[in-house]
């Protein structure tokens, strides 16, 4: 393993233990056990590295508990509404073991306020998880209905990052996966509703 890796290793694992926060440049070089200058000669910068470092790992961590279970045939188990509930138990679940990465990211998205380039990143990361959210969860291909996959790709983004907030956050009371599909049924109920009266009235 080069420098280069080795730099992203130690990140990564400074991330974890350090937050985004308060790692420096030192407590980089020192888990990566090479010298100071490589962040610089192969990053740029330890911002740069830091950046990188977390966008792998969300991206990681995204692809796991958007990944539902194998299924020997290669078919997608369960209804829509059972893989939701899957997946947010997934997430759910990711908060314990992936806790200390999701307090970084958090501390991560604050410096984006004033870091164009990590506001770009993320975004872009946003814009590719969206029609894979509404593809892989619904069937909808970006393809062929490309407004309604970003507009379902942007609600499950939505539930994502507001459920682990409230994890994160509150814990005892954060909602259970179940809690959200009922929630959503529910919804789903009055804006069929509203669609019906303004049908009726439209008439």
């Amino acid at each position: 393993m080069g420098h280069r890796e080795k730099l992203m290793a130690g990140a990564r694992r400074c991330l974890e233990e350090r937050g985004y926060a308060h790692t420096t440049s030192r407590d980089i070089a020192a888990a990566a056990n090479a010298p100071l200058g490589t962040i610089n000669y192969h990053y740029g910068s330890k911002e740069a590295l830091l950046n990188a470092a977390m966008l792998e790992s969300i991206n990681e961590w995204g692809a796991k508990v958007q990944e539902p279970p194998s299924d020997p045939l290669g078919e997608t188990p369960g209804s829509v509404g059972e893989r939701l509930e899957a997946m947010w138990a997934r997430v759910i679940a990711s908060q314990t073991t992936h806790r200390p990465l999701l307090v970084a990211a958090a501390e991560a998205l604050a410096q984006a306020e004033r870091t164009p380039e990590v506001r770009a990143q993320i975004a872009e990361a946003y814009e590719r998880a969206r029609p894979r959210l509404a593809a892989d969860l619904h069937g909808i291909a970006d393809a062929e209905e490309p407004g309604t996959a970003r507009a379902v790709g942007s609600v499950h983004m939505a539930l994502v990052a507001g459920l682990t907030q409230q994890w994160l956050i509150d814990p005892e009371h954060a909602p259970s996966a179940s809690e959200i599909a009922t929630g959503l049924r529910a919804i789903a109920r009055s804006l069929d509703a509203d669609a019906d009266t303004g049908a009726d009235a439209d008439a």
